[in-house]
């Protein structure tokens, strides 16, 4: 049996594949929530994925004055959805905590709950400073440290903040410090930016004799103009040319799986030139069964072409 994932992000191995799901609203009674679950490992059950990742979701509005292109709806706990309705998953798990909304003692107990050969995780931090936390990103950090530093912990890269200031790779350096073992990014459709992150990480971490970790970038496609919308409020930088494919593409899904698998081979053999550890995440975060199935094609593509 291959190494669980925990293993080879350890060992800082390469080509890593994963599936990014966002849990059902948590308004869904406990038998639709199941019958989510059956679906969706159902759907991925012919893919060979190294893990799934399962995202917390927090209201953002706080990070900008800009209006949510969609509703907010909260959704079930990650940590939960895993715990009762993935039963039958039997691989590798990343479960993202947006450690603002939990206490120390409900993050402490969680950790001390999980299996760390099979479950990972990735705190995320509050979206805007203002915000009020019941556990702040450093705390949080130097809580799983103290208490189950056997839980491997990854941390959020974001390419666009690199190209604003040049900084996140220096971030990236003292998260790594803090413990982190692994990075996931956020959606990736500017390759140069990622590129440029990825690169100045690569030789801060050389010239200071330490190993890079793994980037794993996540592709997510888009359906829709106002899915675009959503990503760009979201902080993911488009690139106006690729926007202008988008918009003018007869069939925009089409030519957004078509952009994400470009950008995968590119990040993919920007990374092997370097010797840079790295892998995908392939993100389905849409109720659209158009946009679900498009991401299943773009996970088995990855892996057949990339991978």
């Amino acid at each position: 049996m291959p190494d669980h994932l925990a293993a080879r992000l350890a060992r800082r191995d390469s080509g890593y594949l994963l599936f990014g799901l966002t849990p059902p609203r948590r308004s869904v009674v406990p038998e639709e929530a199941q019958r989510i679950a059956d679906v969706t490992l159902e759907r991925l059950g012919a893919l060979d994925l190294d893990g799934l990742l399962l995202y917390d979701i927090v209201d953002e509005s706080d990070r900008t004055d800009q209006s949510r292109p969609f509703p907010y709806l909260p959704t079930i706990d990650p940590a939960d959805y895993l715990a009762n309705h993935l039963g039958a998953w039997e691989r590798s798990v990343v479960v993202y905590r947006c450690v603002g909304k939990y206490t120390q003692p409900q993050l402490e107990t969680w950790l001390r709950d999980q299996d760390p050969e099979r479950v990972s995780t990735v705190f995320v931090g509050a979206a805007s400073r203002e915000l009020a936390v019941q556990t702040t990103l450093a705390d949080a950090q130097e809580l799983r440290g103290r208490s189950r530093p056997e839980v491997l912990l990854g941390a959020v890269a974001i390419p666009e903040r690199h190209a604003a200031g040049a900084e996140e790779h220096a971030r990236l350096l003292a998260k790594a410090e803090r413990g982190c073992s692994f990075f996931i990014t956020q959606v990736v459709y500017d390759a140069q930016a990622a590129r440029n992150l990825v690169s100045d990480y690569y030789y801060a971490c050389r010239d200071s004799g330490t190993e890079p970790a793994p980037v794993i970038f996540t592709l997510s496609v888009c359906g829709s103009l106002r899915t675009l919308e959503f990503l760009r409020w979201l902080g993911v930088q488009v690139p106006r040319w690729m926007e202008n494919s988008l918009r003018h593409s007869d069939d925009t899904l089409e030519a957004s799986l078509a952009h994400c698998l470009a950008t995968a081979h590119d990040l993919a053999g920007f990374c092997r030139s370097l010797g840079m550890p790295f892998g995908f995440s392939v993100e389905s975060v849409s109720i659209r069964k158009a946009e679900i199935d498009a991401a299943v094609t773009l996970a088995h593509r990855v892996r057949a072409e990339v991978l």
